[in-house]
């Protein structure tokens, strides 16, 4: 069955379809010995498809949960010269697998890894707006004005209004207190941010919820595959259409293209 170049060499794990299409672009994906053009489509079963004059291969997909410790980079390769720890320095399987979204380095908790570049996509795209479920140890207990202002939106440096978030007081821990925070959105570092700007700074920061999936009972460097339950349900999570931004993001988005 033909599909489009860039949805098969997302379902190769090559790359997401986003960075698949850049590869294309770059003349670097062939069909059957012949530059491919974007939105071109292939018979993955019948064509032979190569990048970098390298054949893809349709592999089984693999889904692994994993309990990226902190002092660990979320990537598979660190730069030249970089001695930091990768995530391929905790999974030694065959597998060609990447990661699901980030965690900054000194974060610790979930990260899906997987070769569903499809899926992947879906998980991380801002307008399907999947939850992240972090548990955080602020450095400071809190009060009702902090937390509500958690709830309705913070504005960061950058000028960026985050949306509406769940927020929960787990317990007192010292002279802090543990919280429990749900966020619909991803930006970098951005509840140590948040958190930082209203008085509360991040000693710990654990995310123990990417959509429907659980942290469980991993401890930090250990990992699984995934139970056919869970594929389901990742899967079922992704289905359907986007959800539109929020009154208040549609707005600002407007006005940014009108400004142009």
């Amino acid at each position: 069955m033909e599909e489009r170049l860039q949805k098969i060499l997302a379902q190769a794990g090559i790359a997401s379809r986003r960075a698949a299409e850049e590869l294309i672009r770059a003349g670097r994906v062939q069909v059957n010995g012949i530059v491919a053009t974007l939105g071109q489509k292939a018979d993955a079963a019948r064509d032979r498809i190569t990048v970098d004059g390298a054949p893809i291969r349709l592999e089984p997909k693999v889904y692994i949960a994993l309990y990226k410790p902190r002092k660990v980079l979320s990537t598979l390769e660190a730069e030249p010269g970089d001695r930091r720890r990768t995530l391929r320095d905790l999974l030694p399987i065959p597998e060609r697998v990447y990661p699901v979204g980030r965690l900054d380095y000194e974060s610790e908790g979930l990260m899906l890894m997987t070769n569903d570049g499809d899926l992947a996509q879906r998980l991380t795209h801002p307008s399907y707006g999947h939850p992240k479920i972090y548990r955080v140890l602020v450095a400071r207990r809190p009060d009702e004005e902090q937390l509500e202002a958690l709830r309705h939106g913070v504005v960061l440096s950058d000028g960026h209004r985050t949306l509406p978030a769940r927020v929960e007081m787990e317990k007192p821990f010292g002279k802090g207190a543990w919280l429990q925070i749900e966020l619909r959105e991803g930006k970098k570092r951005q509840i140590r941010e948040m958190c930082t700007l209203i008085g509360l700074p991040v000693v710990r920061l654990i995310r123990i919820g990417l959509g429907p999936l659980r942290l469980g009972t991993l401890k930090p460097g250990e990992w699984r595959y995934l139970s056919a339950e869970e594929i389901a349900l990742l899967q079922k999570s992704t289905r359907g259409r986007p959800t539109p931004p929020p009154a208040h993001r549609q707005r600002t988005q407007d006005a940014k293209r009108t400004s142009r």
